[in-house]
């Protein structure tokens, strides 16, 4: 059916490119998650009046979060050229993408969790400090905890942000719907290809919405 609506349609290679996109997406969210956590913690305890408070570490982090945040993704692609070959051996394919991606969503996540975690009742926290609670249990069992919602929101809009990044890089070779759109759609001008991959990457970003708003519904006490 959808070869006799999209005759230049491979369904083998639009398979293909959904995998790779769903791969580079899943891989780079969890890395995302890992160090936008760290960073934004970092951001968080290091701020004015906080547990950890020490402007010029908050600084030195805010401002490589900030440069990250400011550069263009397909120009941060291009800079990482030599990293990428270094770390993975090769600047093509979806392994070639996921530090890139990692590194140009993780600075925007940061913020995010930083935001998410200043909403957080500072009598709360001070009630845990006063009961003799270390920072680390402050961090794992109050601060997180009760932001949780919020970082799970963030996280979904910082995956639909993925997955828009994995279009961009498909442009430069990293696979994906974005690569397969690019370079058998638009550059063969059969845009009935162009057509569906967009289909199929906004069915994406509506999954992993969907998916976000139940598990922040979820966890949410309010």
């Amino acid at each position: 059916m959808l070869t006799n609506l999209f005759p230049n349609l491979k369904l083998d290679d639009l398979w293909e490119a959904t995998t790779e996109t769903l791969y580079m997406t899943v891989l780079a969210l969890i890395g995302t998650l890992i160090f936008g956590i760290i960073l934004g913690l970092l951001l968080y305890l290091t701020s004015k009046g906080s547990l950890w408070e020490n402007k010029y570490i908050n600084f030195i982090i805010a401002a490589v979060v900030n440069i990250f945040r400011a550069i263009p993704f397909i120009i941060l692609i291009l800079l990482l050229f030599p990293f990428t070959n270094f770390l993975v051996g090769t600047i093509r394919g979806p392994n070639a993408a996921i530090p890139a991606l990692i590194i140009g969503a993780a600075p925007f996540y940061a913020r995010l969790v930083e935001i998410a975690l200043k909403e957080v009742s500072k009598g709360v926290v001070e009630a845990a400090q006063s009961m003799g609670a270390k920072t680390k249990t402050v961090i794992f069992k109050v601060l997180l905890p009760e932001s949780l919602p919020a970082l799970i929101s963030g996280l979904t809009v910082t995956a639909i942000s993925l997955i828009g990044y994995t279009a961009m890089a498909g442009v430069i070779g990293a696979g994906g719907l974005g690569n397969y759109a690019h370079y058998y759609g638009f550059m063969r001008r059969d845009f009935d290809v162009v057509f569906i991959c967009t289909v199929v990457i906004v069915i994406i970003v509506f999954i992993f919405q969907f998916i976000g708003d139940f598990l922040s519904s979820k966890v949410d006490k309010r």
